[in-house]
């Protein structure tokens, strides 16, 4: 593909990104890559990836089923012996080139992910950039599966504990954040010396190959990473479930998925590690500097593919005494956000993924509205001019909501913002609990002792103090109650791919 020149200005870049043509890579985007190899479905169908900003056709991609998830399994499993036993130091290396070369290629792998996404071309490249570091930090992480020795309670007999790779590791990645949630799977399973056979959303294929080419002229071995795609994800995942030679499914998605997963992973005892639904409260108290939780709140609930991420502002409490002028600054900053394809310079939301989706937003924001909600903005599909094509919605802001509604208690997935009030630090922290969801939670307040209570009281995996900027790699990130199991990310992110072992030497025999 086209390099994108970093020195032009942003309209100019902006352009050349929607120019860039794909028919030299077009033939290797459509195909599976499986022990090093890119191959077409064995039934030899495709599936289409349109643009949801257009409706305009992206690629055509190999529809992949069991088949060829098994041929990836049987692939990683015998790739297994030689990978497991690489120093964790030369996987690092690997990595690290791994980074470096997705670095260079971060403005192509962005307008990808543009195409098959919808998020603005600005968002996508940050995502790009955030992910390719997951590399470089697991590549050090690689070098530090430390082992144990314990000091025993018998002269003659010595006892050490050792962590070794798991074996072979399935993953399955959702859409919103193609190039993200890939590599903070993929990253972690190779430093630990696993081997992956990894099934990317269907709406999003072209991101994942973009990544596994980087991983192959990296020099990841042939069958270590496999990319296996398929319109219909359920033949899929069996082969996966089912396979004795998978040892591990990672996941994120919906709850409800999550939750098929697990019993099916049981009945094989595999190892699972999910990272599920959410249902984010902002919190902003009455002694918050309030331009800063503004800005927070918008950036959360709109700035992140529109609302369509796991740790996204769901809704937003603000204390009363403040209540009036939070809203009035925040409906105001939400009416300036600017809407469109991804690729028109300053753009801040791209269009929802399908129909669908927009669709079960819609009728969130309706049943809303029929229960006394007040709409404050918005609350529309955007259907003209520009907007004819795509799955584009209004940004919303609902008034006078109640936290037992459906607009409360689900995962909105959209540009959305329910804003209720409450009187006092107790009643807000039992009413942000109150739901079985547990991923994410933001709180703004000046005072430091109310910043330890309240952060030590909400019940999420991630509390963001004065920040909504999300976690980073250097901290484990996952959920409480339904939101998920395991870690990524961080020291313990390494953890969920390997497998502990104790040694106990008779040094009498």
């Amino acid at each position: 593909m086209k390099e994108i020149n970093m020195s032009v200005g942003l309209n100019q870049k902006l352009q050349e990104a929607k120019n860039i043509n794909l028919s030299e890579s077009q033939e290797r985007l459509e195909k599976m890559y499986i022990d090093g190899q890119w191959i077409s479905a064995d039934t030899g169908q495709t599936f289409e990836v349109c643009n949801p900003a257009t409706g305009e056709l992206v690629a055509k991609v190999a529809d992949g089923s069991g088949i060829e998830t098994k041929q990836a399994i049987d692939a990683a499993h015998l790739a297994f012996k030689e990978w497991a036993v690489t120093s964790a130091k030369e996987r690092g290396k690997i990595l690290k080139k791994a980074q470096q070369i997705m670095q260079e290629r971060a403005d192509e792998i962005a307008k990808l992910v543009v195409l098959e996404n919808g998020k603005p071309f600005k968002e996508a490249k940050g995502e790009v950039n955030f992910a390719l570091d997951y590399f470089d930090w697991f590549a050090e992480e690689a070098r530090r599966a430390y082992g144990t020795l314990v000091p025993s309670p018998f002269p003659h007999k010595r006892l050490w504990v050792q962590s070794q790779p798991l074996g072979v590791v399935a993953a399955i990645t959702p859409w919103n954040f193609p190039a993200a949630m890939i590599v903070r799977k993929i990253a972690p399973a190779l430093a630990a010396g696993c081997t992956v056979v990894l099934k990317p959303a269907e709406q999003t294929p072209l991101t994942a190959l973009a990544i596994a080419k980087v991983c192959h002229d990296a020099g990841v071995p042939p069958g270590v990473l496999n990319v296996v795609l398929g319109s219909n994800p359920i033949p899929i995942s069996e082969e996966m479930l089912n396979n004795p030679k998978v040892k591990k499914i990672g996941f994120t998605g919906s709850t409800e998925v999550g939750k098929l997963l697990m019993a099916k992973a049981a009945q094989s005892l595999k190892r699972v590690s999910f990272e599920l639904g959410g249902n984010a409260p902002f919190i902003v108290f009455e002694d918050a500097d309030l331009e800063a939780a503004v800005d927070g709140a918008i950036a959360i609930k709109y700035l992140r593919v529109g609302g369509q991420s796991c740790i996204c502002a769901n809704r937003i409490y603000v204390q009363e005494a403040i209540a009036e002028e939070f809203i009035a600054a925040f409906v105001a900053k939400a009416k300036k956000l600017k809407i469109g394809s991804g690729f028109e310079p300053g753009v801040d939301l791209g269009p929802l993924i399908n129909e669908t989706a927009r669709n079960k937003v819609h009728q969130l924001v309706e049943d809303a509205v029929a229960r006394g909600g007040e709409i404050a903005l918005g609350a529309s599909y955007l259907t003209k001019g520009d907007y004819a094509s795509g799955s584009f919605y209004a940004p919303t802001v609902l008034l006078k909501v109640e936290d037992l509604w459906p607009i409360c208690q689900e995962e909105v997935f959209g540009p959305v913002a329910p804003i209720l009030t409450f009187q006092t630090e107790e009643e807000v922290v039992a009413r942000a609990n109150h739901t079985n969801y547990g991923l994410a939670s933001y709180l703004y307040t000046r005072d430091l002792g109310r910043v330890v209570r309240v952060s030590e009281a909400l019940e999420y995996g991630l509390i963001g103090v004065n920040d909504a900027a999300g976690y980073t790699h250097e901290i484990p990130f996952g959920g409480f109650k339904e939101s998920g199991l395991g870690r990524e990310g961080g020291a313990k992110g390494l953890e969920d791919y390997l497998e502990v072992k104790s040694v106990v030497v008779n040094l009498a025999q």
